[in-house]
C-alpha cells in the first residue's frame, strides 16, 4: 500500500503567456488549474501508472474542498485533516521562451493537535506492507524535523518510507534512515555544501556515502544530464529522453512516484529504472501539473538507455 503526505497541498493555477512584463499588463493565453502539492501530484500518477495509493496531510477551506473532489472524481483514496484557514493557490506563470515565475502561497498555519492528529493517522495506517512517500514543503506551525519523526514512527511499526525534500528537512529525515531518497542535483548539492555546480562523478560520490549510511535506494534527478539510480550492486544512469517540453514543473514528482509504484509491485531493477525516467519525461511533456498517461510512458520506456556506472 502506498501513502502519501501532502502537509501543504495547493491547487496549482498555470498561466501561458508570451513575454512576462514586470510592472505593465500581462494578457494571459491559457490557463490551467490543477490539484496539486508534491504528494498529491504523486498519487495522480501512481492513479495513471494503473497503481493504488491513499492520499493525506491536510487541506482547508473551499480550495481544500476542490482538491478533495479532484481526488474522489479520480477515484484516488484520501483521509485528510481539515484545517482552519484557506489552502494555498500556487501561481506558475510560463513565457513563450521557456522562463517560468512562480508565486508560491503560505498555506494555513498548522495547530500541534491538527498535527498530531495526522501523525496518529499515519501511525495507525503503517505496516510492513506500506510504503510512504514524504514529499514536498510544510507549512507554518509544523517543525523542521516533522519528517524524520514520522520516518521513526512508521519505521517501527515496519514501514518503508520514500523521501523527497530539500534544505533542513532533507538533512534532518537522513538521519532516521529512510529506505529510498528522490534527491535533484541542486538538493545533493546543497547538502553537500557546494555553492558550484557539481560534476556527475562528484554528485555520484555524494550519492554513494547515502546509500553507504544505509538508504537503500538513492535515485538523483538531473534534468537536462538525465538521472542516476544507486542501489546495492546496481549503480546506473540514464541520459535523459528528447522530448517535447511544455514544464518541468513535476517531473521529480513523476520519479517519485514510479519509485513508489515500482516498490509496491515488485518490479525489478532495470523495469523499475525504465518506469522512473520514462514517467519523468513524459510529465514535462503535459500542460500544468498533470501526469503523463500510460500509453505515453510506454512508450518513452523504450526509449530509455541504461548505463552502468563505471563502465
Amino acid at each position: 500500500m502506498i501513502i502519501t503526505v501532502t502537509m501543504n497541498p495547493a491547487i496549482d493555477k498555470t498561466v501561458d503567456v508570451d513575454l512576462l512584463e514586470i510592472e505593465g499588463l500581462n494578457r494571459i493565453k491559457r490557463v490551467e488549474l490543477d490539484a496539486g502539492g508534491k504528494g498529491i501530484n504523486v498519487s495522480k500518477t501512481i492513479c495513471e501508472l494503473g497503481g493504488v495509493s491513499l492520499a493525506t496531510g491536510f487541506l482547508g477551506g473551499s480550495t481544500g474542498k476542490i482538491i478533495e473532489n479532484v481526488l474522489n472524481e479520480k477515484k484516488i483514496k484520501n483521509d485528510f485533516i481539515w484545517v482552519d484557514g484557506e489552502t494555498r493557490t500556487n501561481t506558475k506563470v510560463f513565457e513563450e521562451n521557456g522562463g517560468v515565475t512562480e508565486l508560491n502561497e503560505p498555506g494555513p498555519v498548522i495547530s500541534e493537535e491538527q498535527l498530531e492528529e495526522l501523525l496518529k493517522k499515519l501511525e495507525s495506517y503503517a505496516s510492513e506492507d506500506t510504503i510512504v512517500v514524504l514529499a514536498g514543503s510544510i507549512p507554518s506551525g509544523v517543525p523542521k524535523d516533522i519528517y524524520a519523526r514520522i520516518i521513526k514512527m512508521v519505521k517501527a511499526k515496519g514501514a518503508s518510507v520514500l523521501l523527497d525534500a530539500d534544505g533542513d528537512m532533507f538533512r534532518l529525515a537522513l538521519e532516521a534512515g529512510p529506505d529510498i531518497i528522490k534527491p535533484n542535483r541542486v538538493e545533493l548539492e546543497e547538502y553537500a555544501g557546494m555553492d558550484y555546480r557539481a560534476s556527475q562523478e562528484e554528485l555520484q560520490s555524494i550519492a554513494r556515502k547515502l546509500h553507504d549510511k544505509g538508504i537503500k535506494t538513492v535515485a538523483v534527478s538531473m534534468g537536462q544530464s538525465g538521472a542516476m539510480i544507486l542501489k546495492d550492486g546496481y549503480e546506473v544512469k540514464c541520459p535523459a529522453l528528447k522530448v517535447k517540453t511544455h514544464s518541468t514543473v513535476g517531473a521529480g514528482d513523476a520519479m517519485v512516484a514510479a519509485l513508489a509504484y515500482a516498490w509496491d509491485e515488485k518490479l525489478d531493477d532495470e523495469e523499475t529504472v525504465k518506469l522512473c525516467i520514462a514517467t519523468s519525461a513524459g510529465a514535462v511533456t503535459t500542460i500544468g501539473t498533470k501526469p503523463p498517461s500510460m500509453e505515453v510512458v510506454e512508450e518513452l520506456k523504450r526509449q530509455v538507455i541504461i548505463e552502468k556506472i563505471g563502465e
